[in-house]
């Protein structure tokens, strides 16, 4: 069973790898509003397409939900879908605990690893009032969207850890299972992620305690 912010423990690590929406950004109000409106548009049912969304990269989702369809009309439209969504921030704010979190980790190993591509990334981030972590994996970056876990490895490599020592910060079914399949411990952020069983579990950052050890280490402890 994971641990849970009822139930604290923690885990040591030497570098950390978040995703961003969900995690860091709270960004469901406008991620809702696309998908739902592409959802409509395809005939499909917007709840259950919502589902299927959170942690991956659009084009993985439209081929989810719309399997026969070619692959390129899939990466036209996701196109389209960041486009919208970069243009759209309106109610997207910090996760709580967000801005403390990332201000308490600035001069320890951390990447960002999101689905979302750069200029998506950095809109979010600075509508949120968040520091962009100076090492980035987006979307351009990887050939695989999460569950698959090229992002988190790249993110590990280019901070120079291996995968053992690296916790991943996730809220979602894909991305928890990317994490896990990059051989990574994670820590589930928010309601999602507690369906997924991750090592850790907070409701949210503010229940999150980081301390950094002489050696290197980075304890991360759930806070009751």
């Amino acid at each position: 069973m994971p641990a849970t912010a009822s139930a604290p423990a923690a885990l040591t690590a030497r570098a950390l790898l978040l995703d961003m929406d969900g995690t860091l950004v709270n960004s469901d109000a406008v991620v809702e509003r696309v998908w739902r409106r592409w959802a409509l548009r395809h005939g499909l049912d917007p709840d259950e397409a919502l589902k299927v969304v959170h942690g991956r990269q659009g084009y993985a989702t439209m081929a989810i939900l719309l399997p026969d369809r070619p692959v390129e009309r899939n990466h036209a439209e996701n196109r389209e879908l960041l486009a919208e969504e970069t243009a759209d921030l309106d109610g997207v704010v910090p996760v709580p605990g967000a801005p403390a979190f990332l201000a308490s980790i600035a001069a320890l190993p951390h990447a960002l690893v999101t689905s979302a591509d750069a200029p998506l990334a950095a809109a979010r981030m600075g509508a949120a009032g968040l520091p962009m972590p100076e090492v980035r994996v987006t979307a351009e970056c990887v050939s695989a969207s999460k569950p698959d876990p090229e992002g988190f490895l790249k993110g590990a490599a280019e901070l120079g850890f291996t995968p053992g020592e690296c916790v991943v910060f996730e809220d979602s079914e894909a991305g928890v299972a990317a994490g896990r399949a990059a051989g990574m411990r994670v820590v589930g952020v928010g309601p999602r992620a507690a369906a997924y069983t991750p090592d850790l579990h907070v409701p949210d950052l503010t229940r999150l305690r980081v301390e950094a050890g002489a050696d290197g280490t980075i304890r991360l402890t759930a806070t009751a």
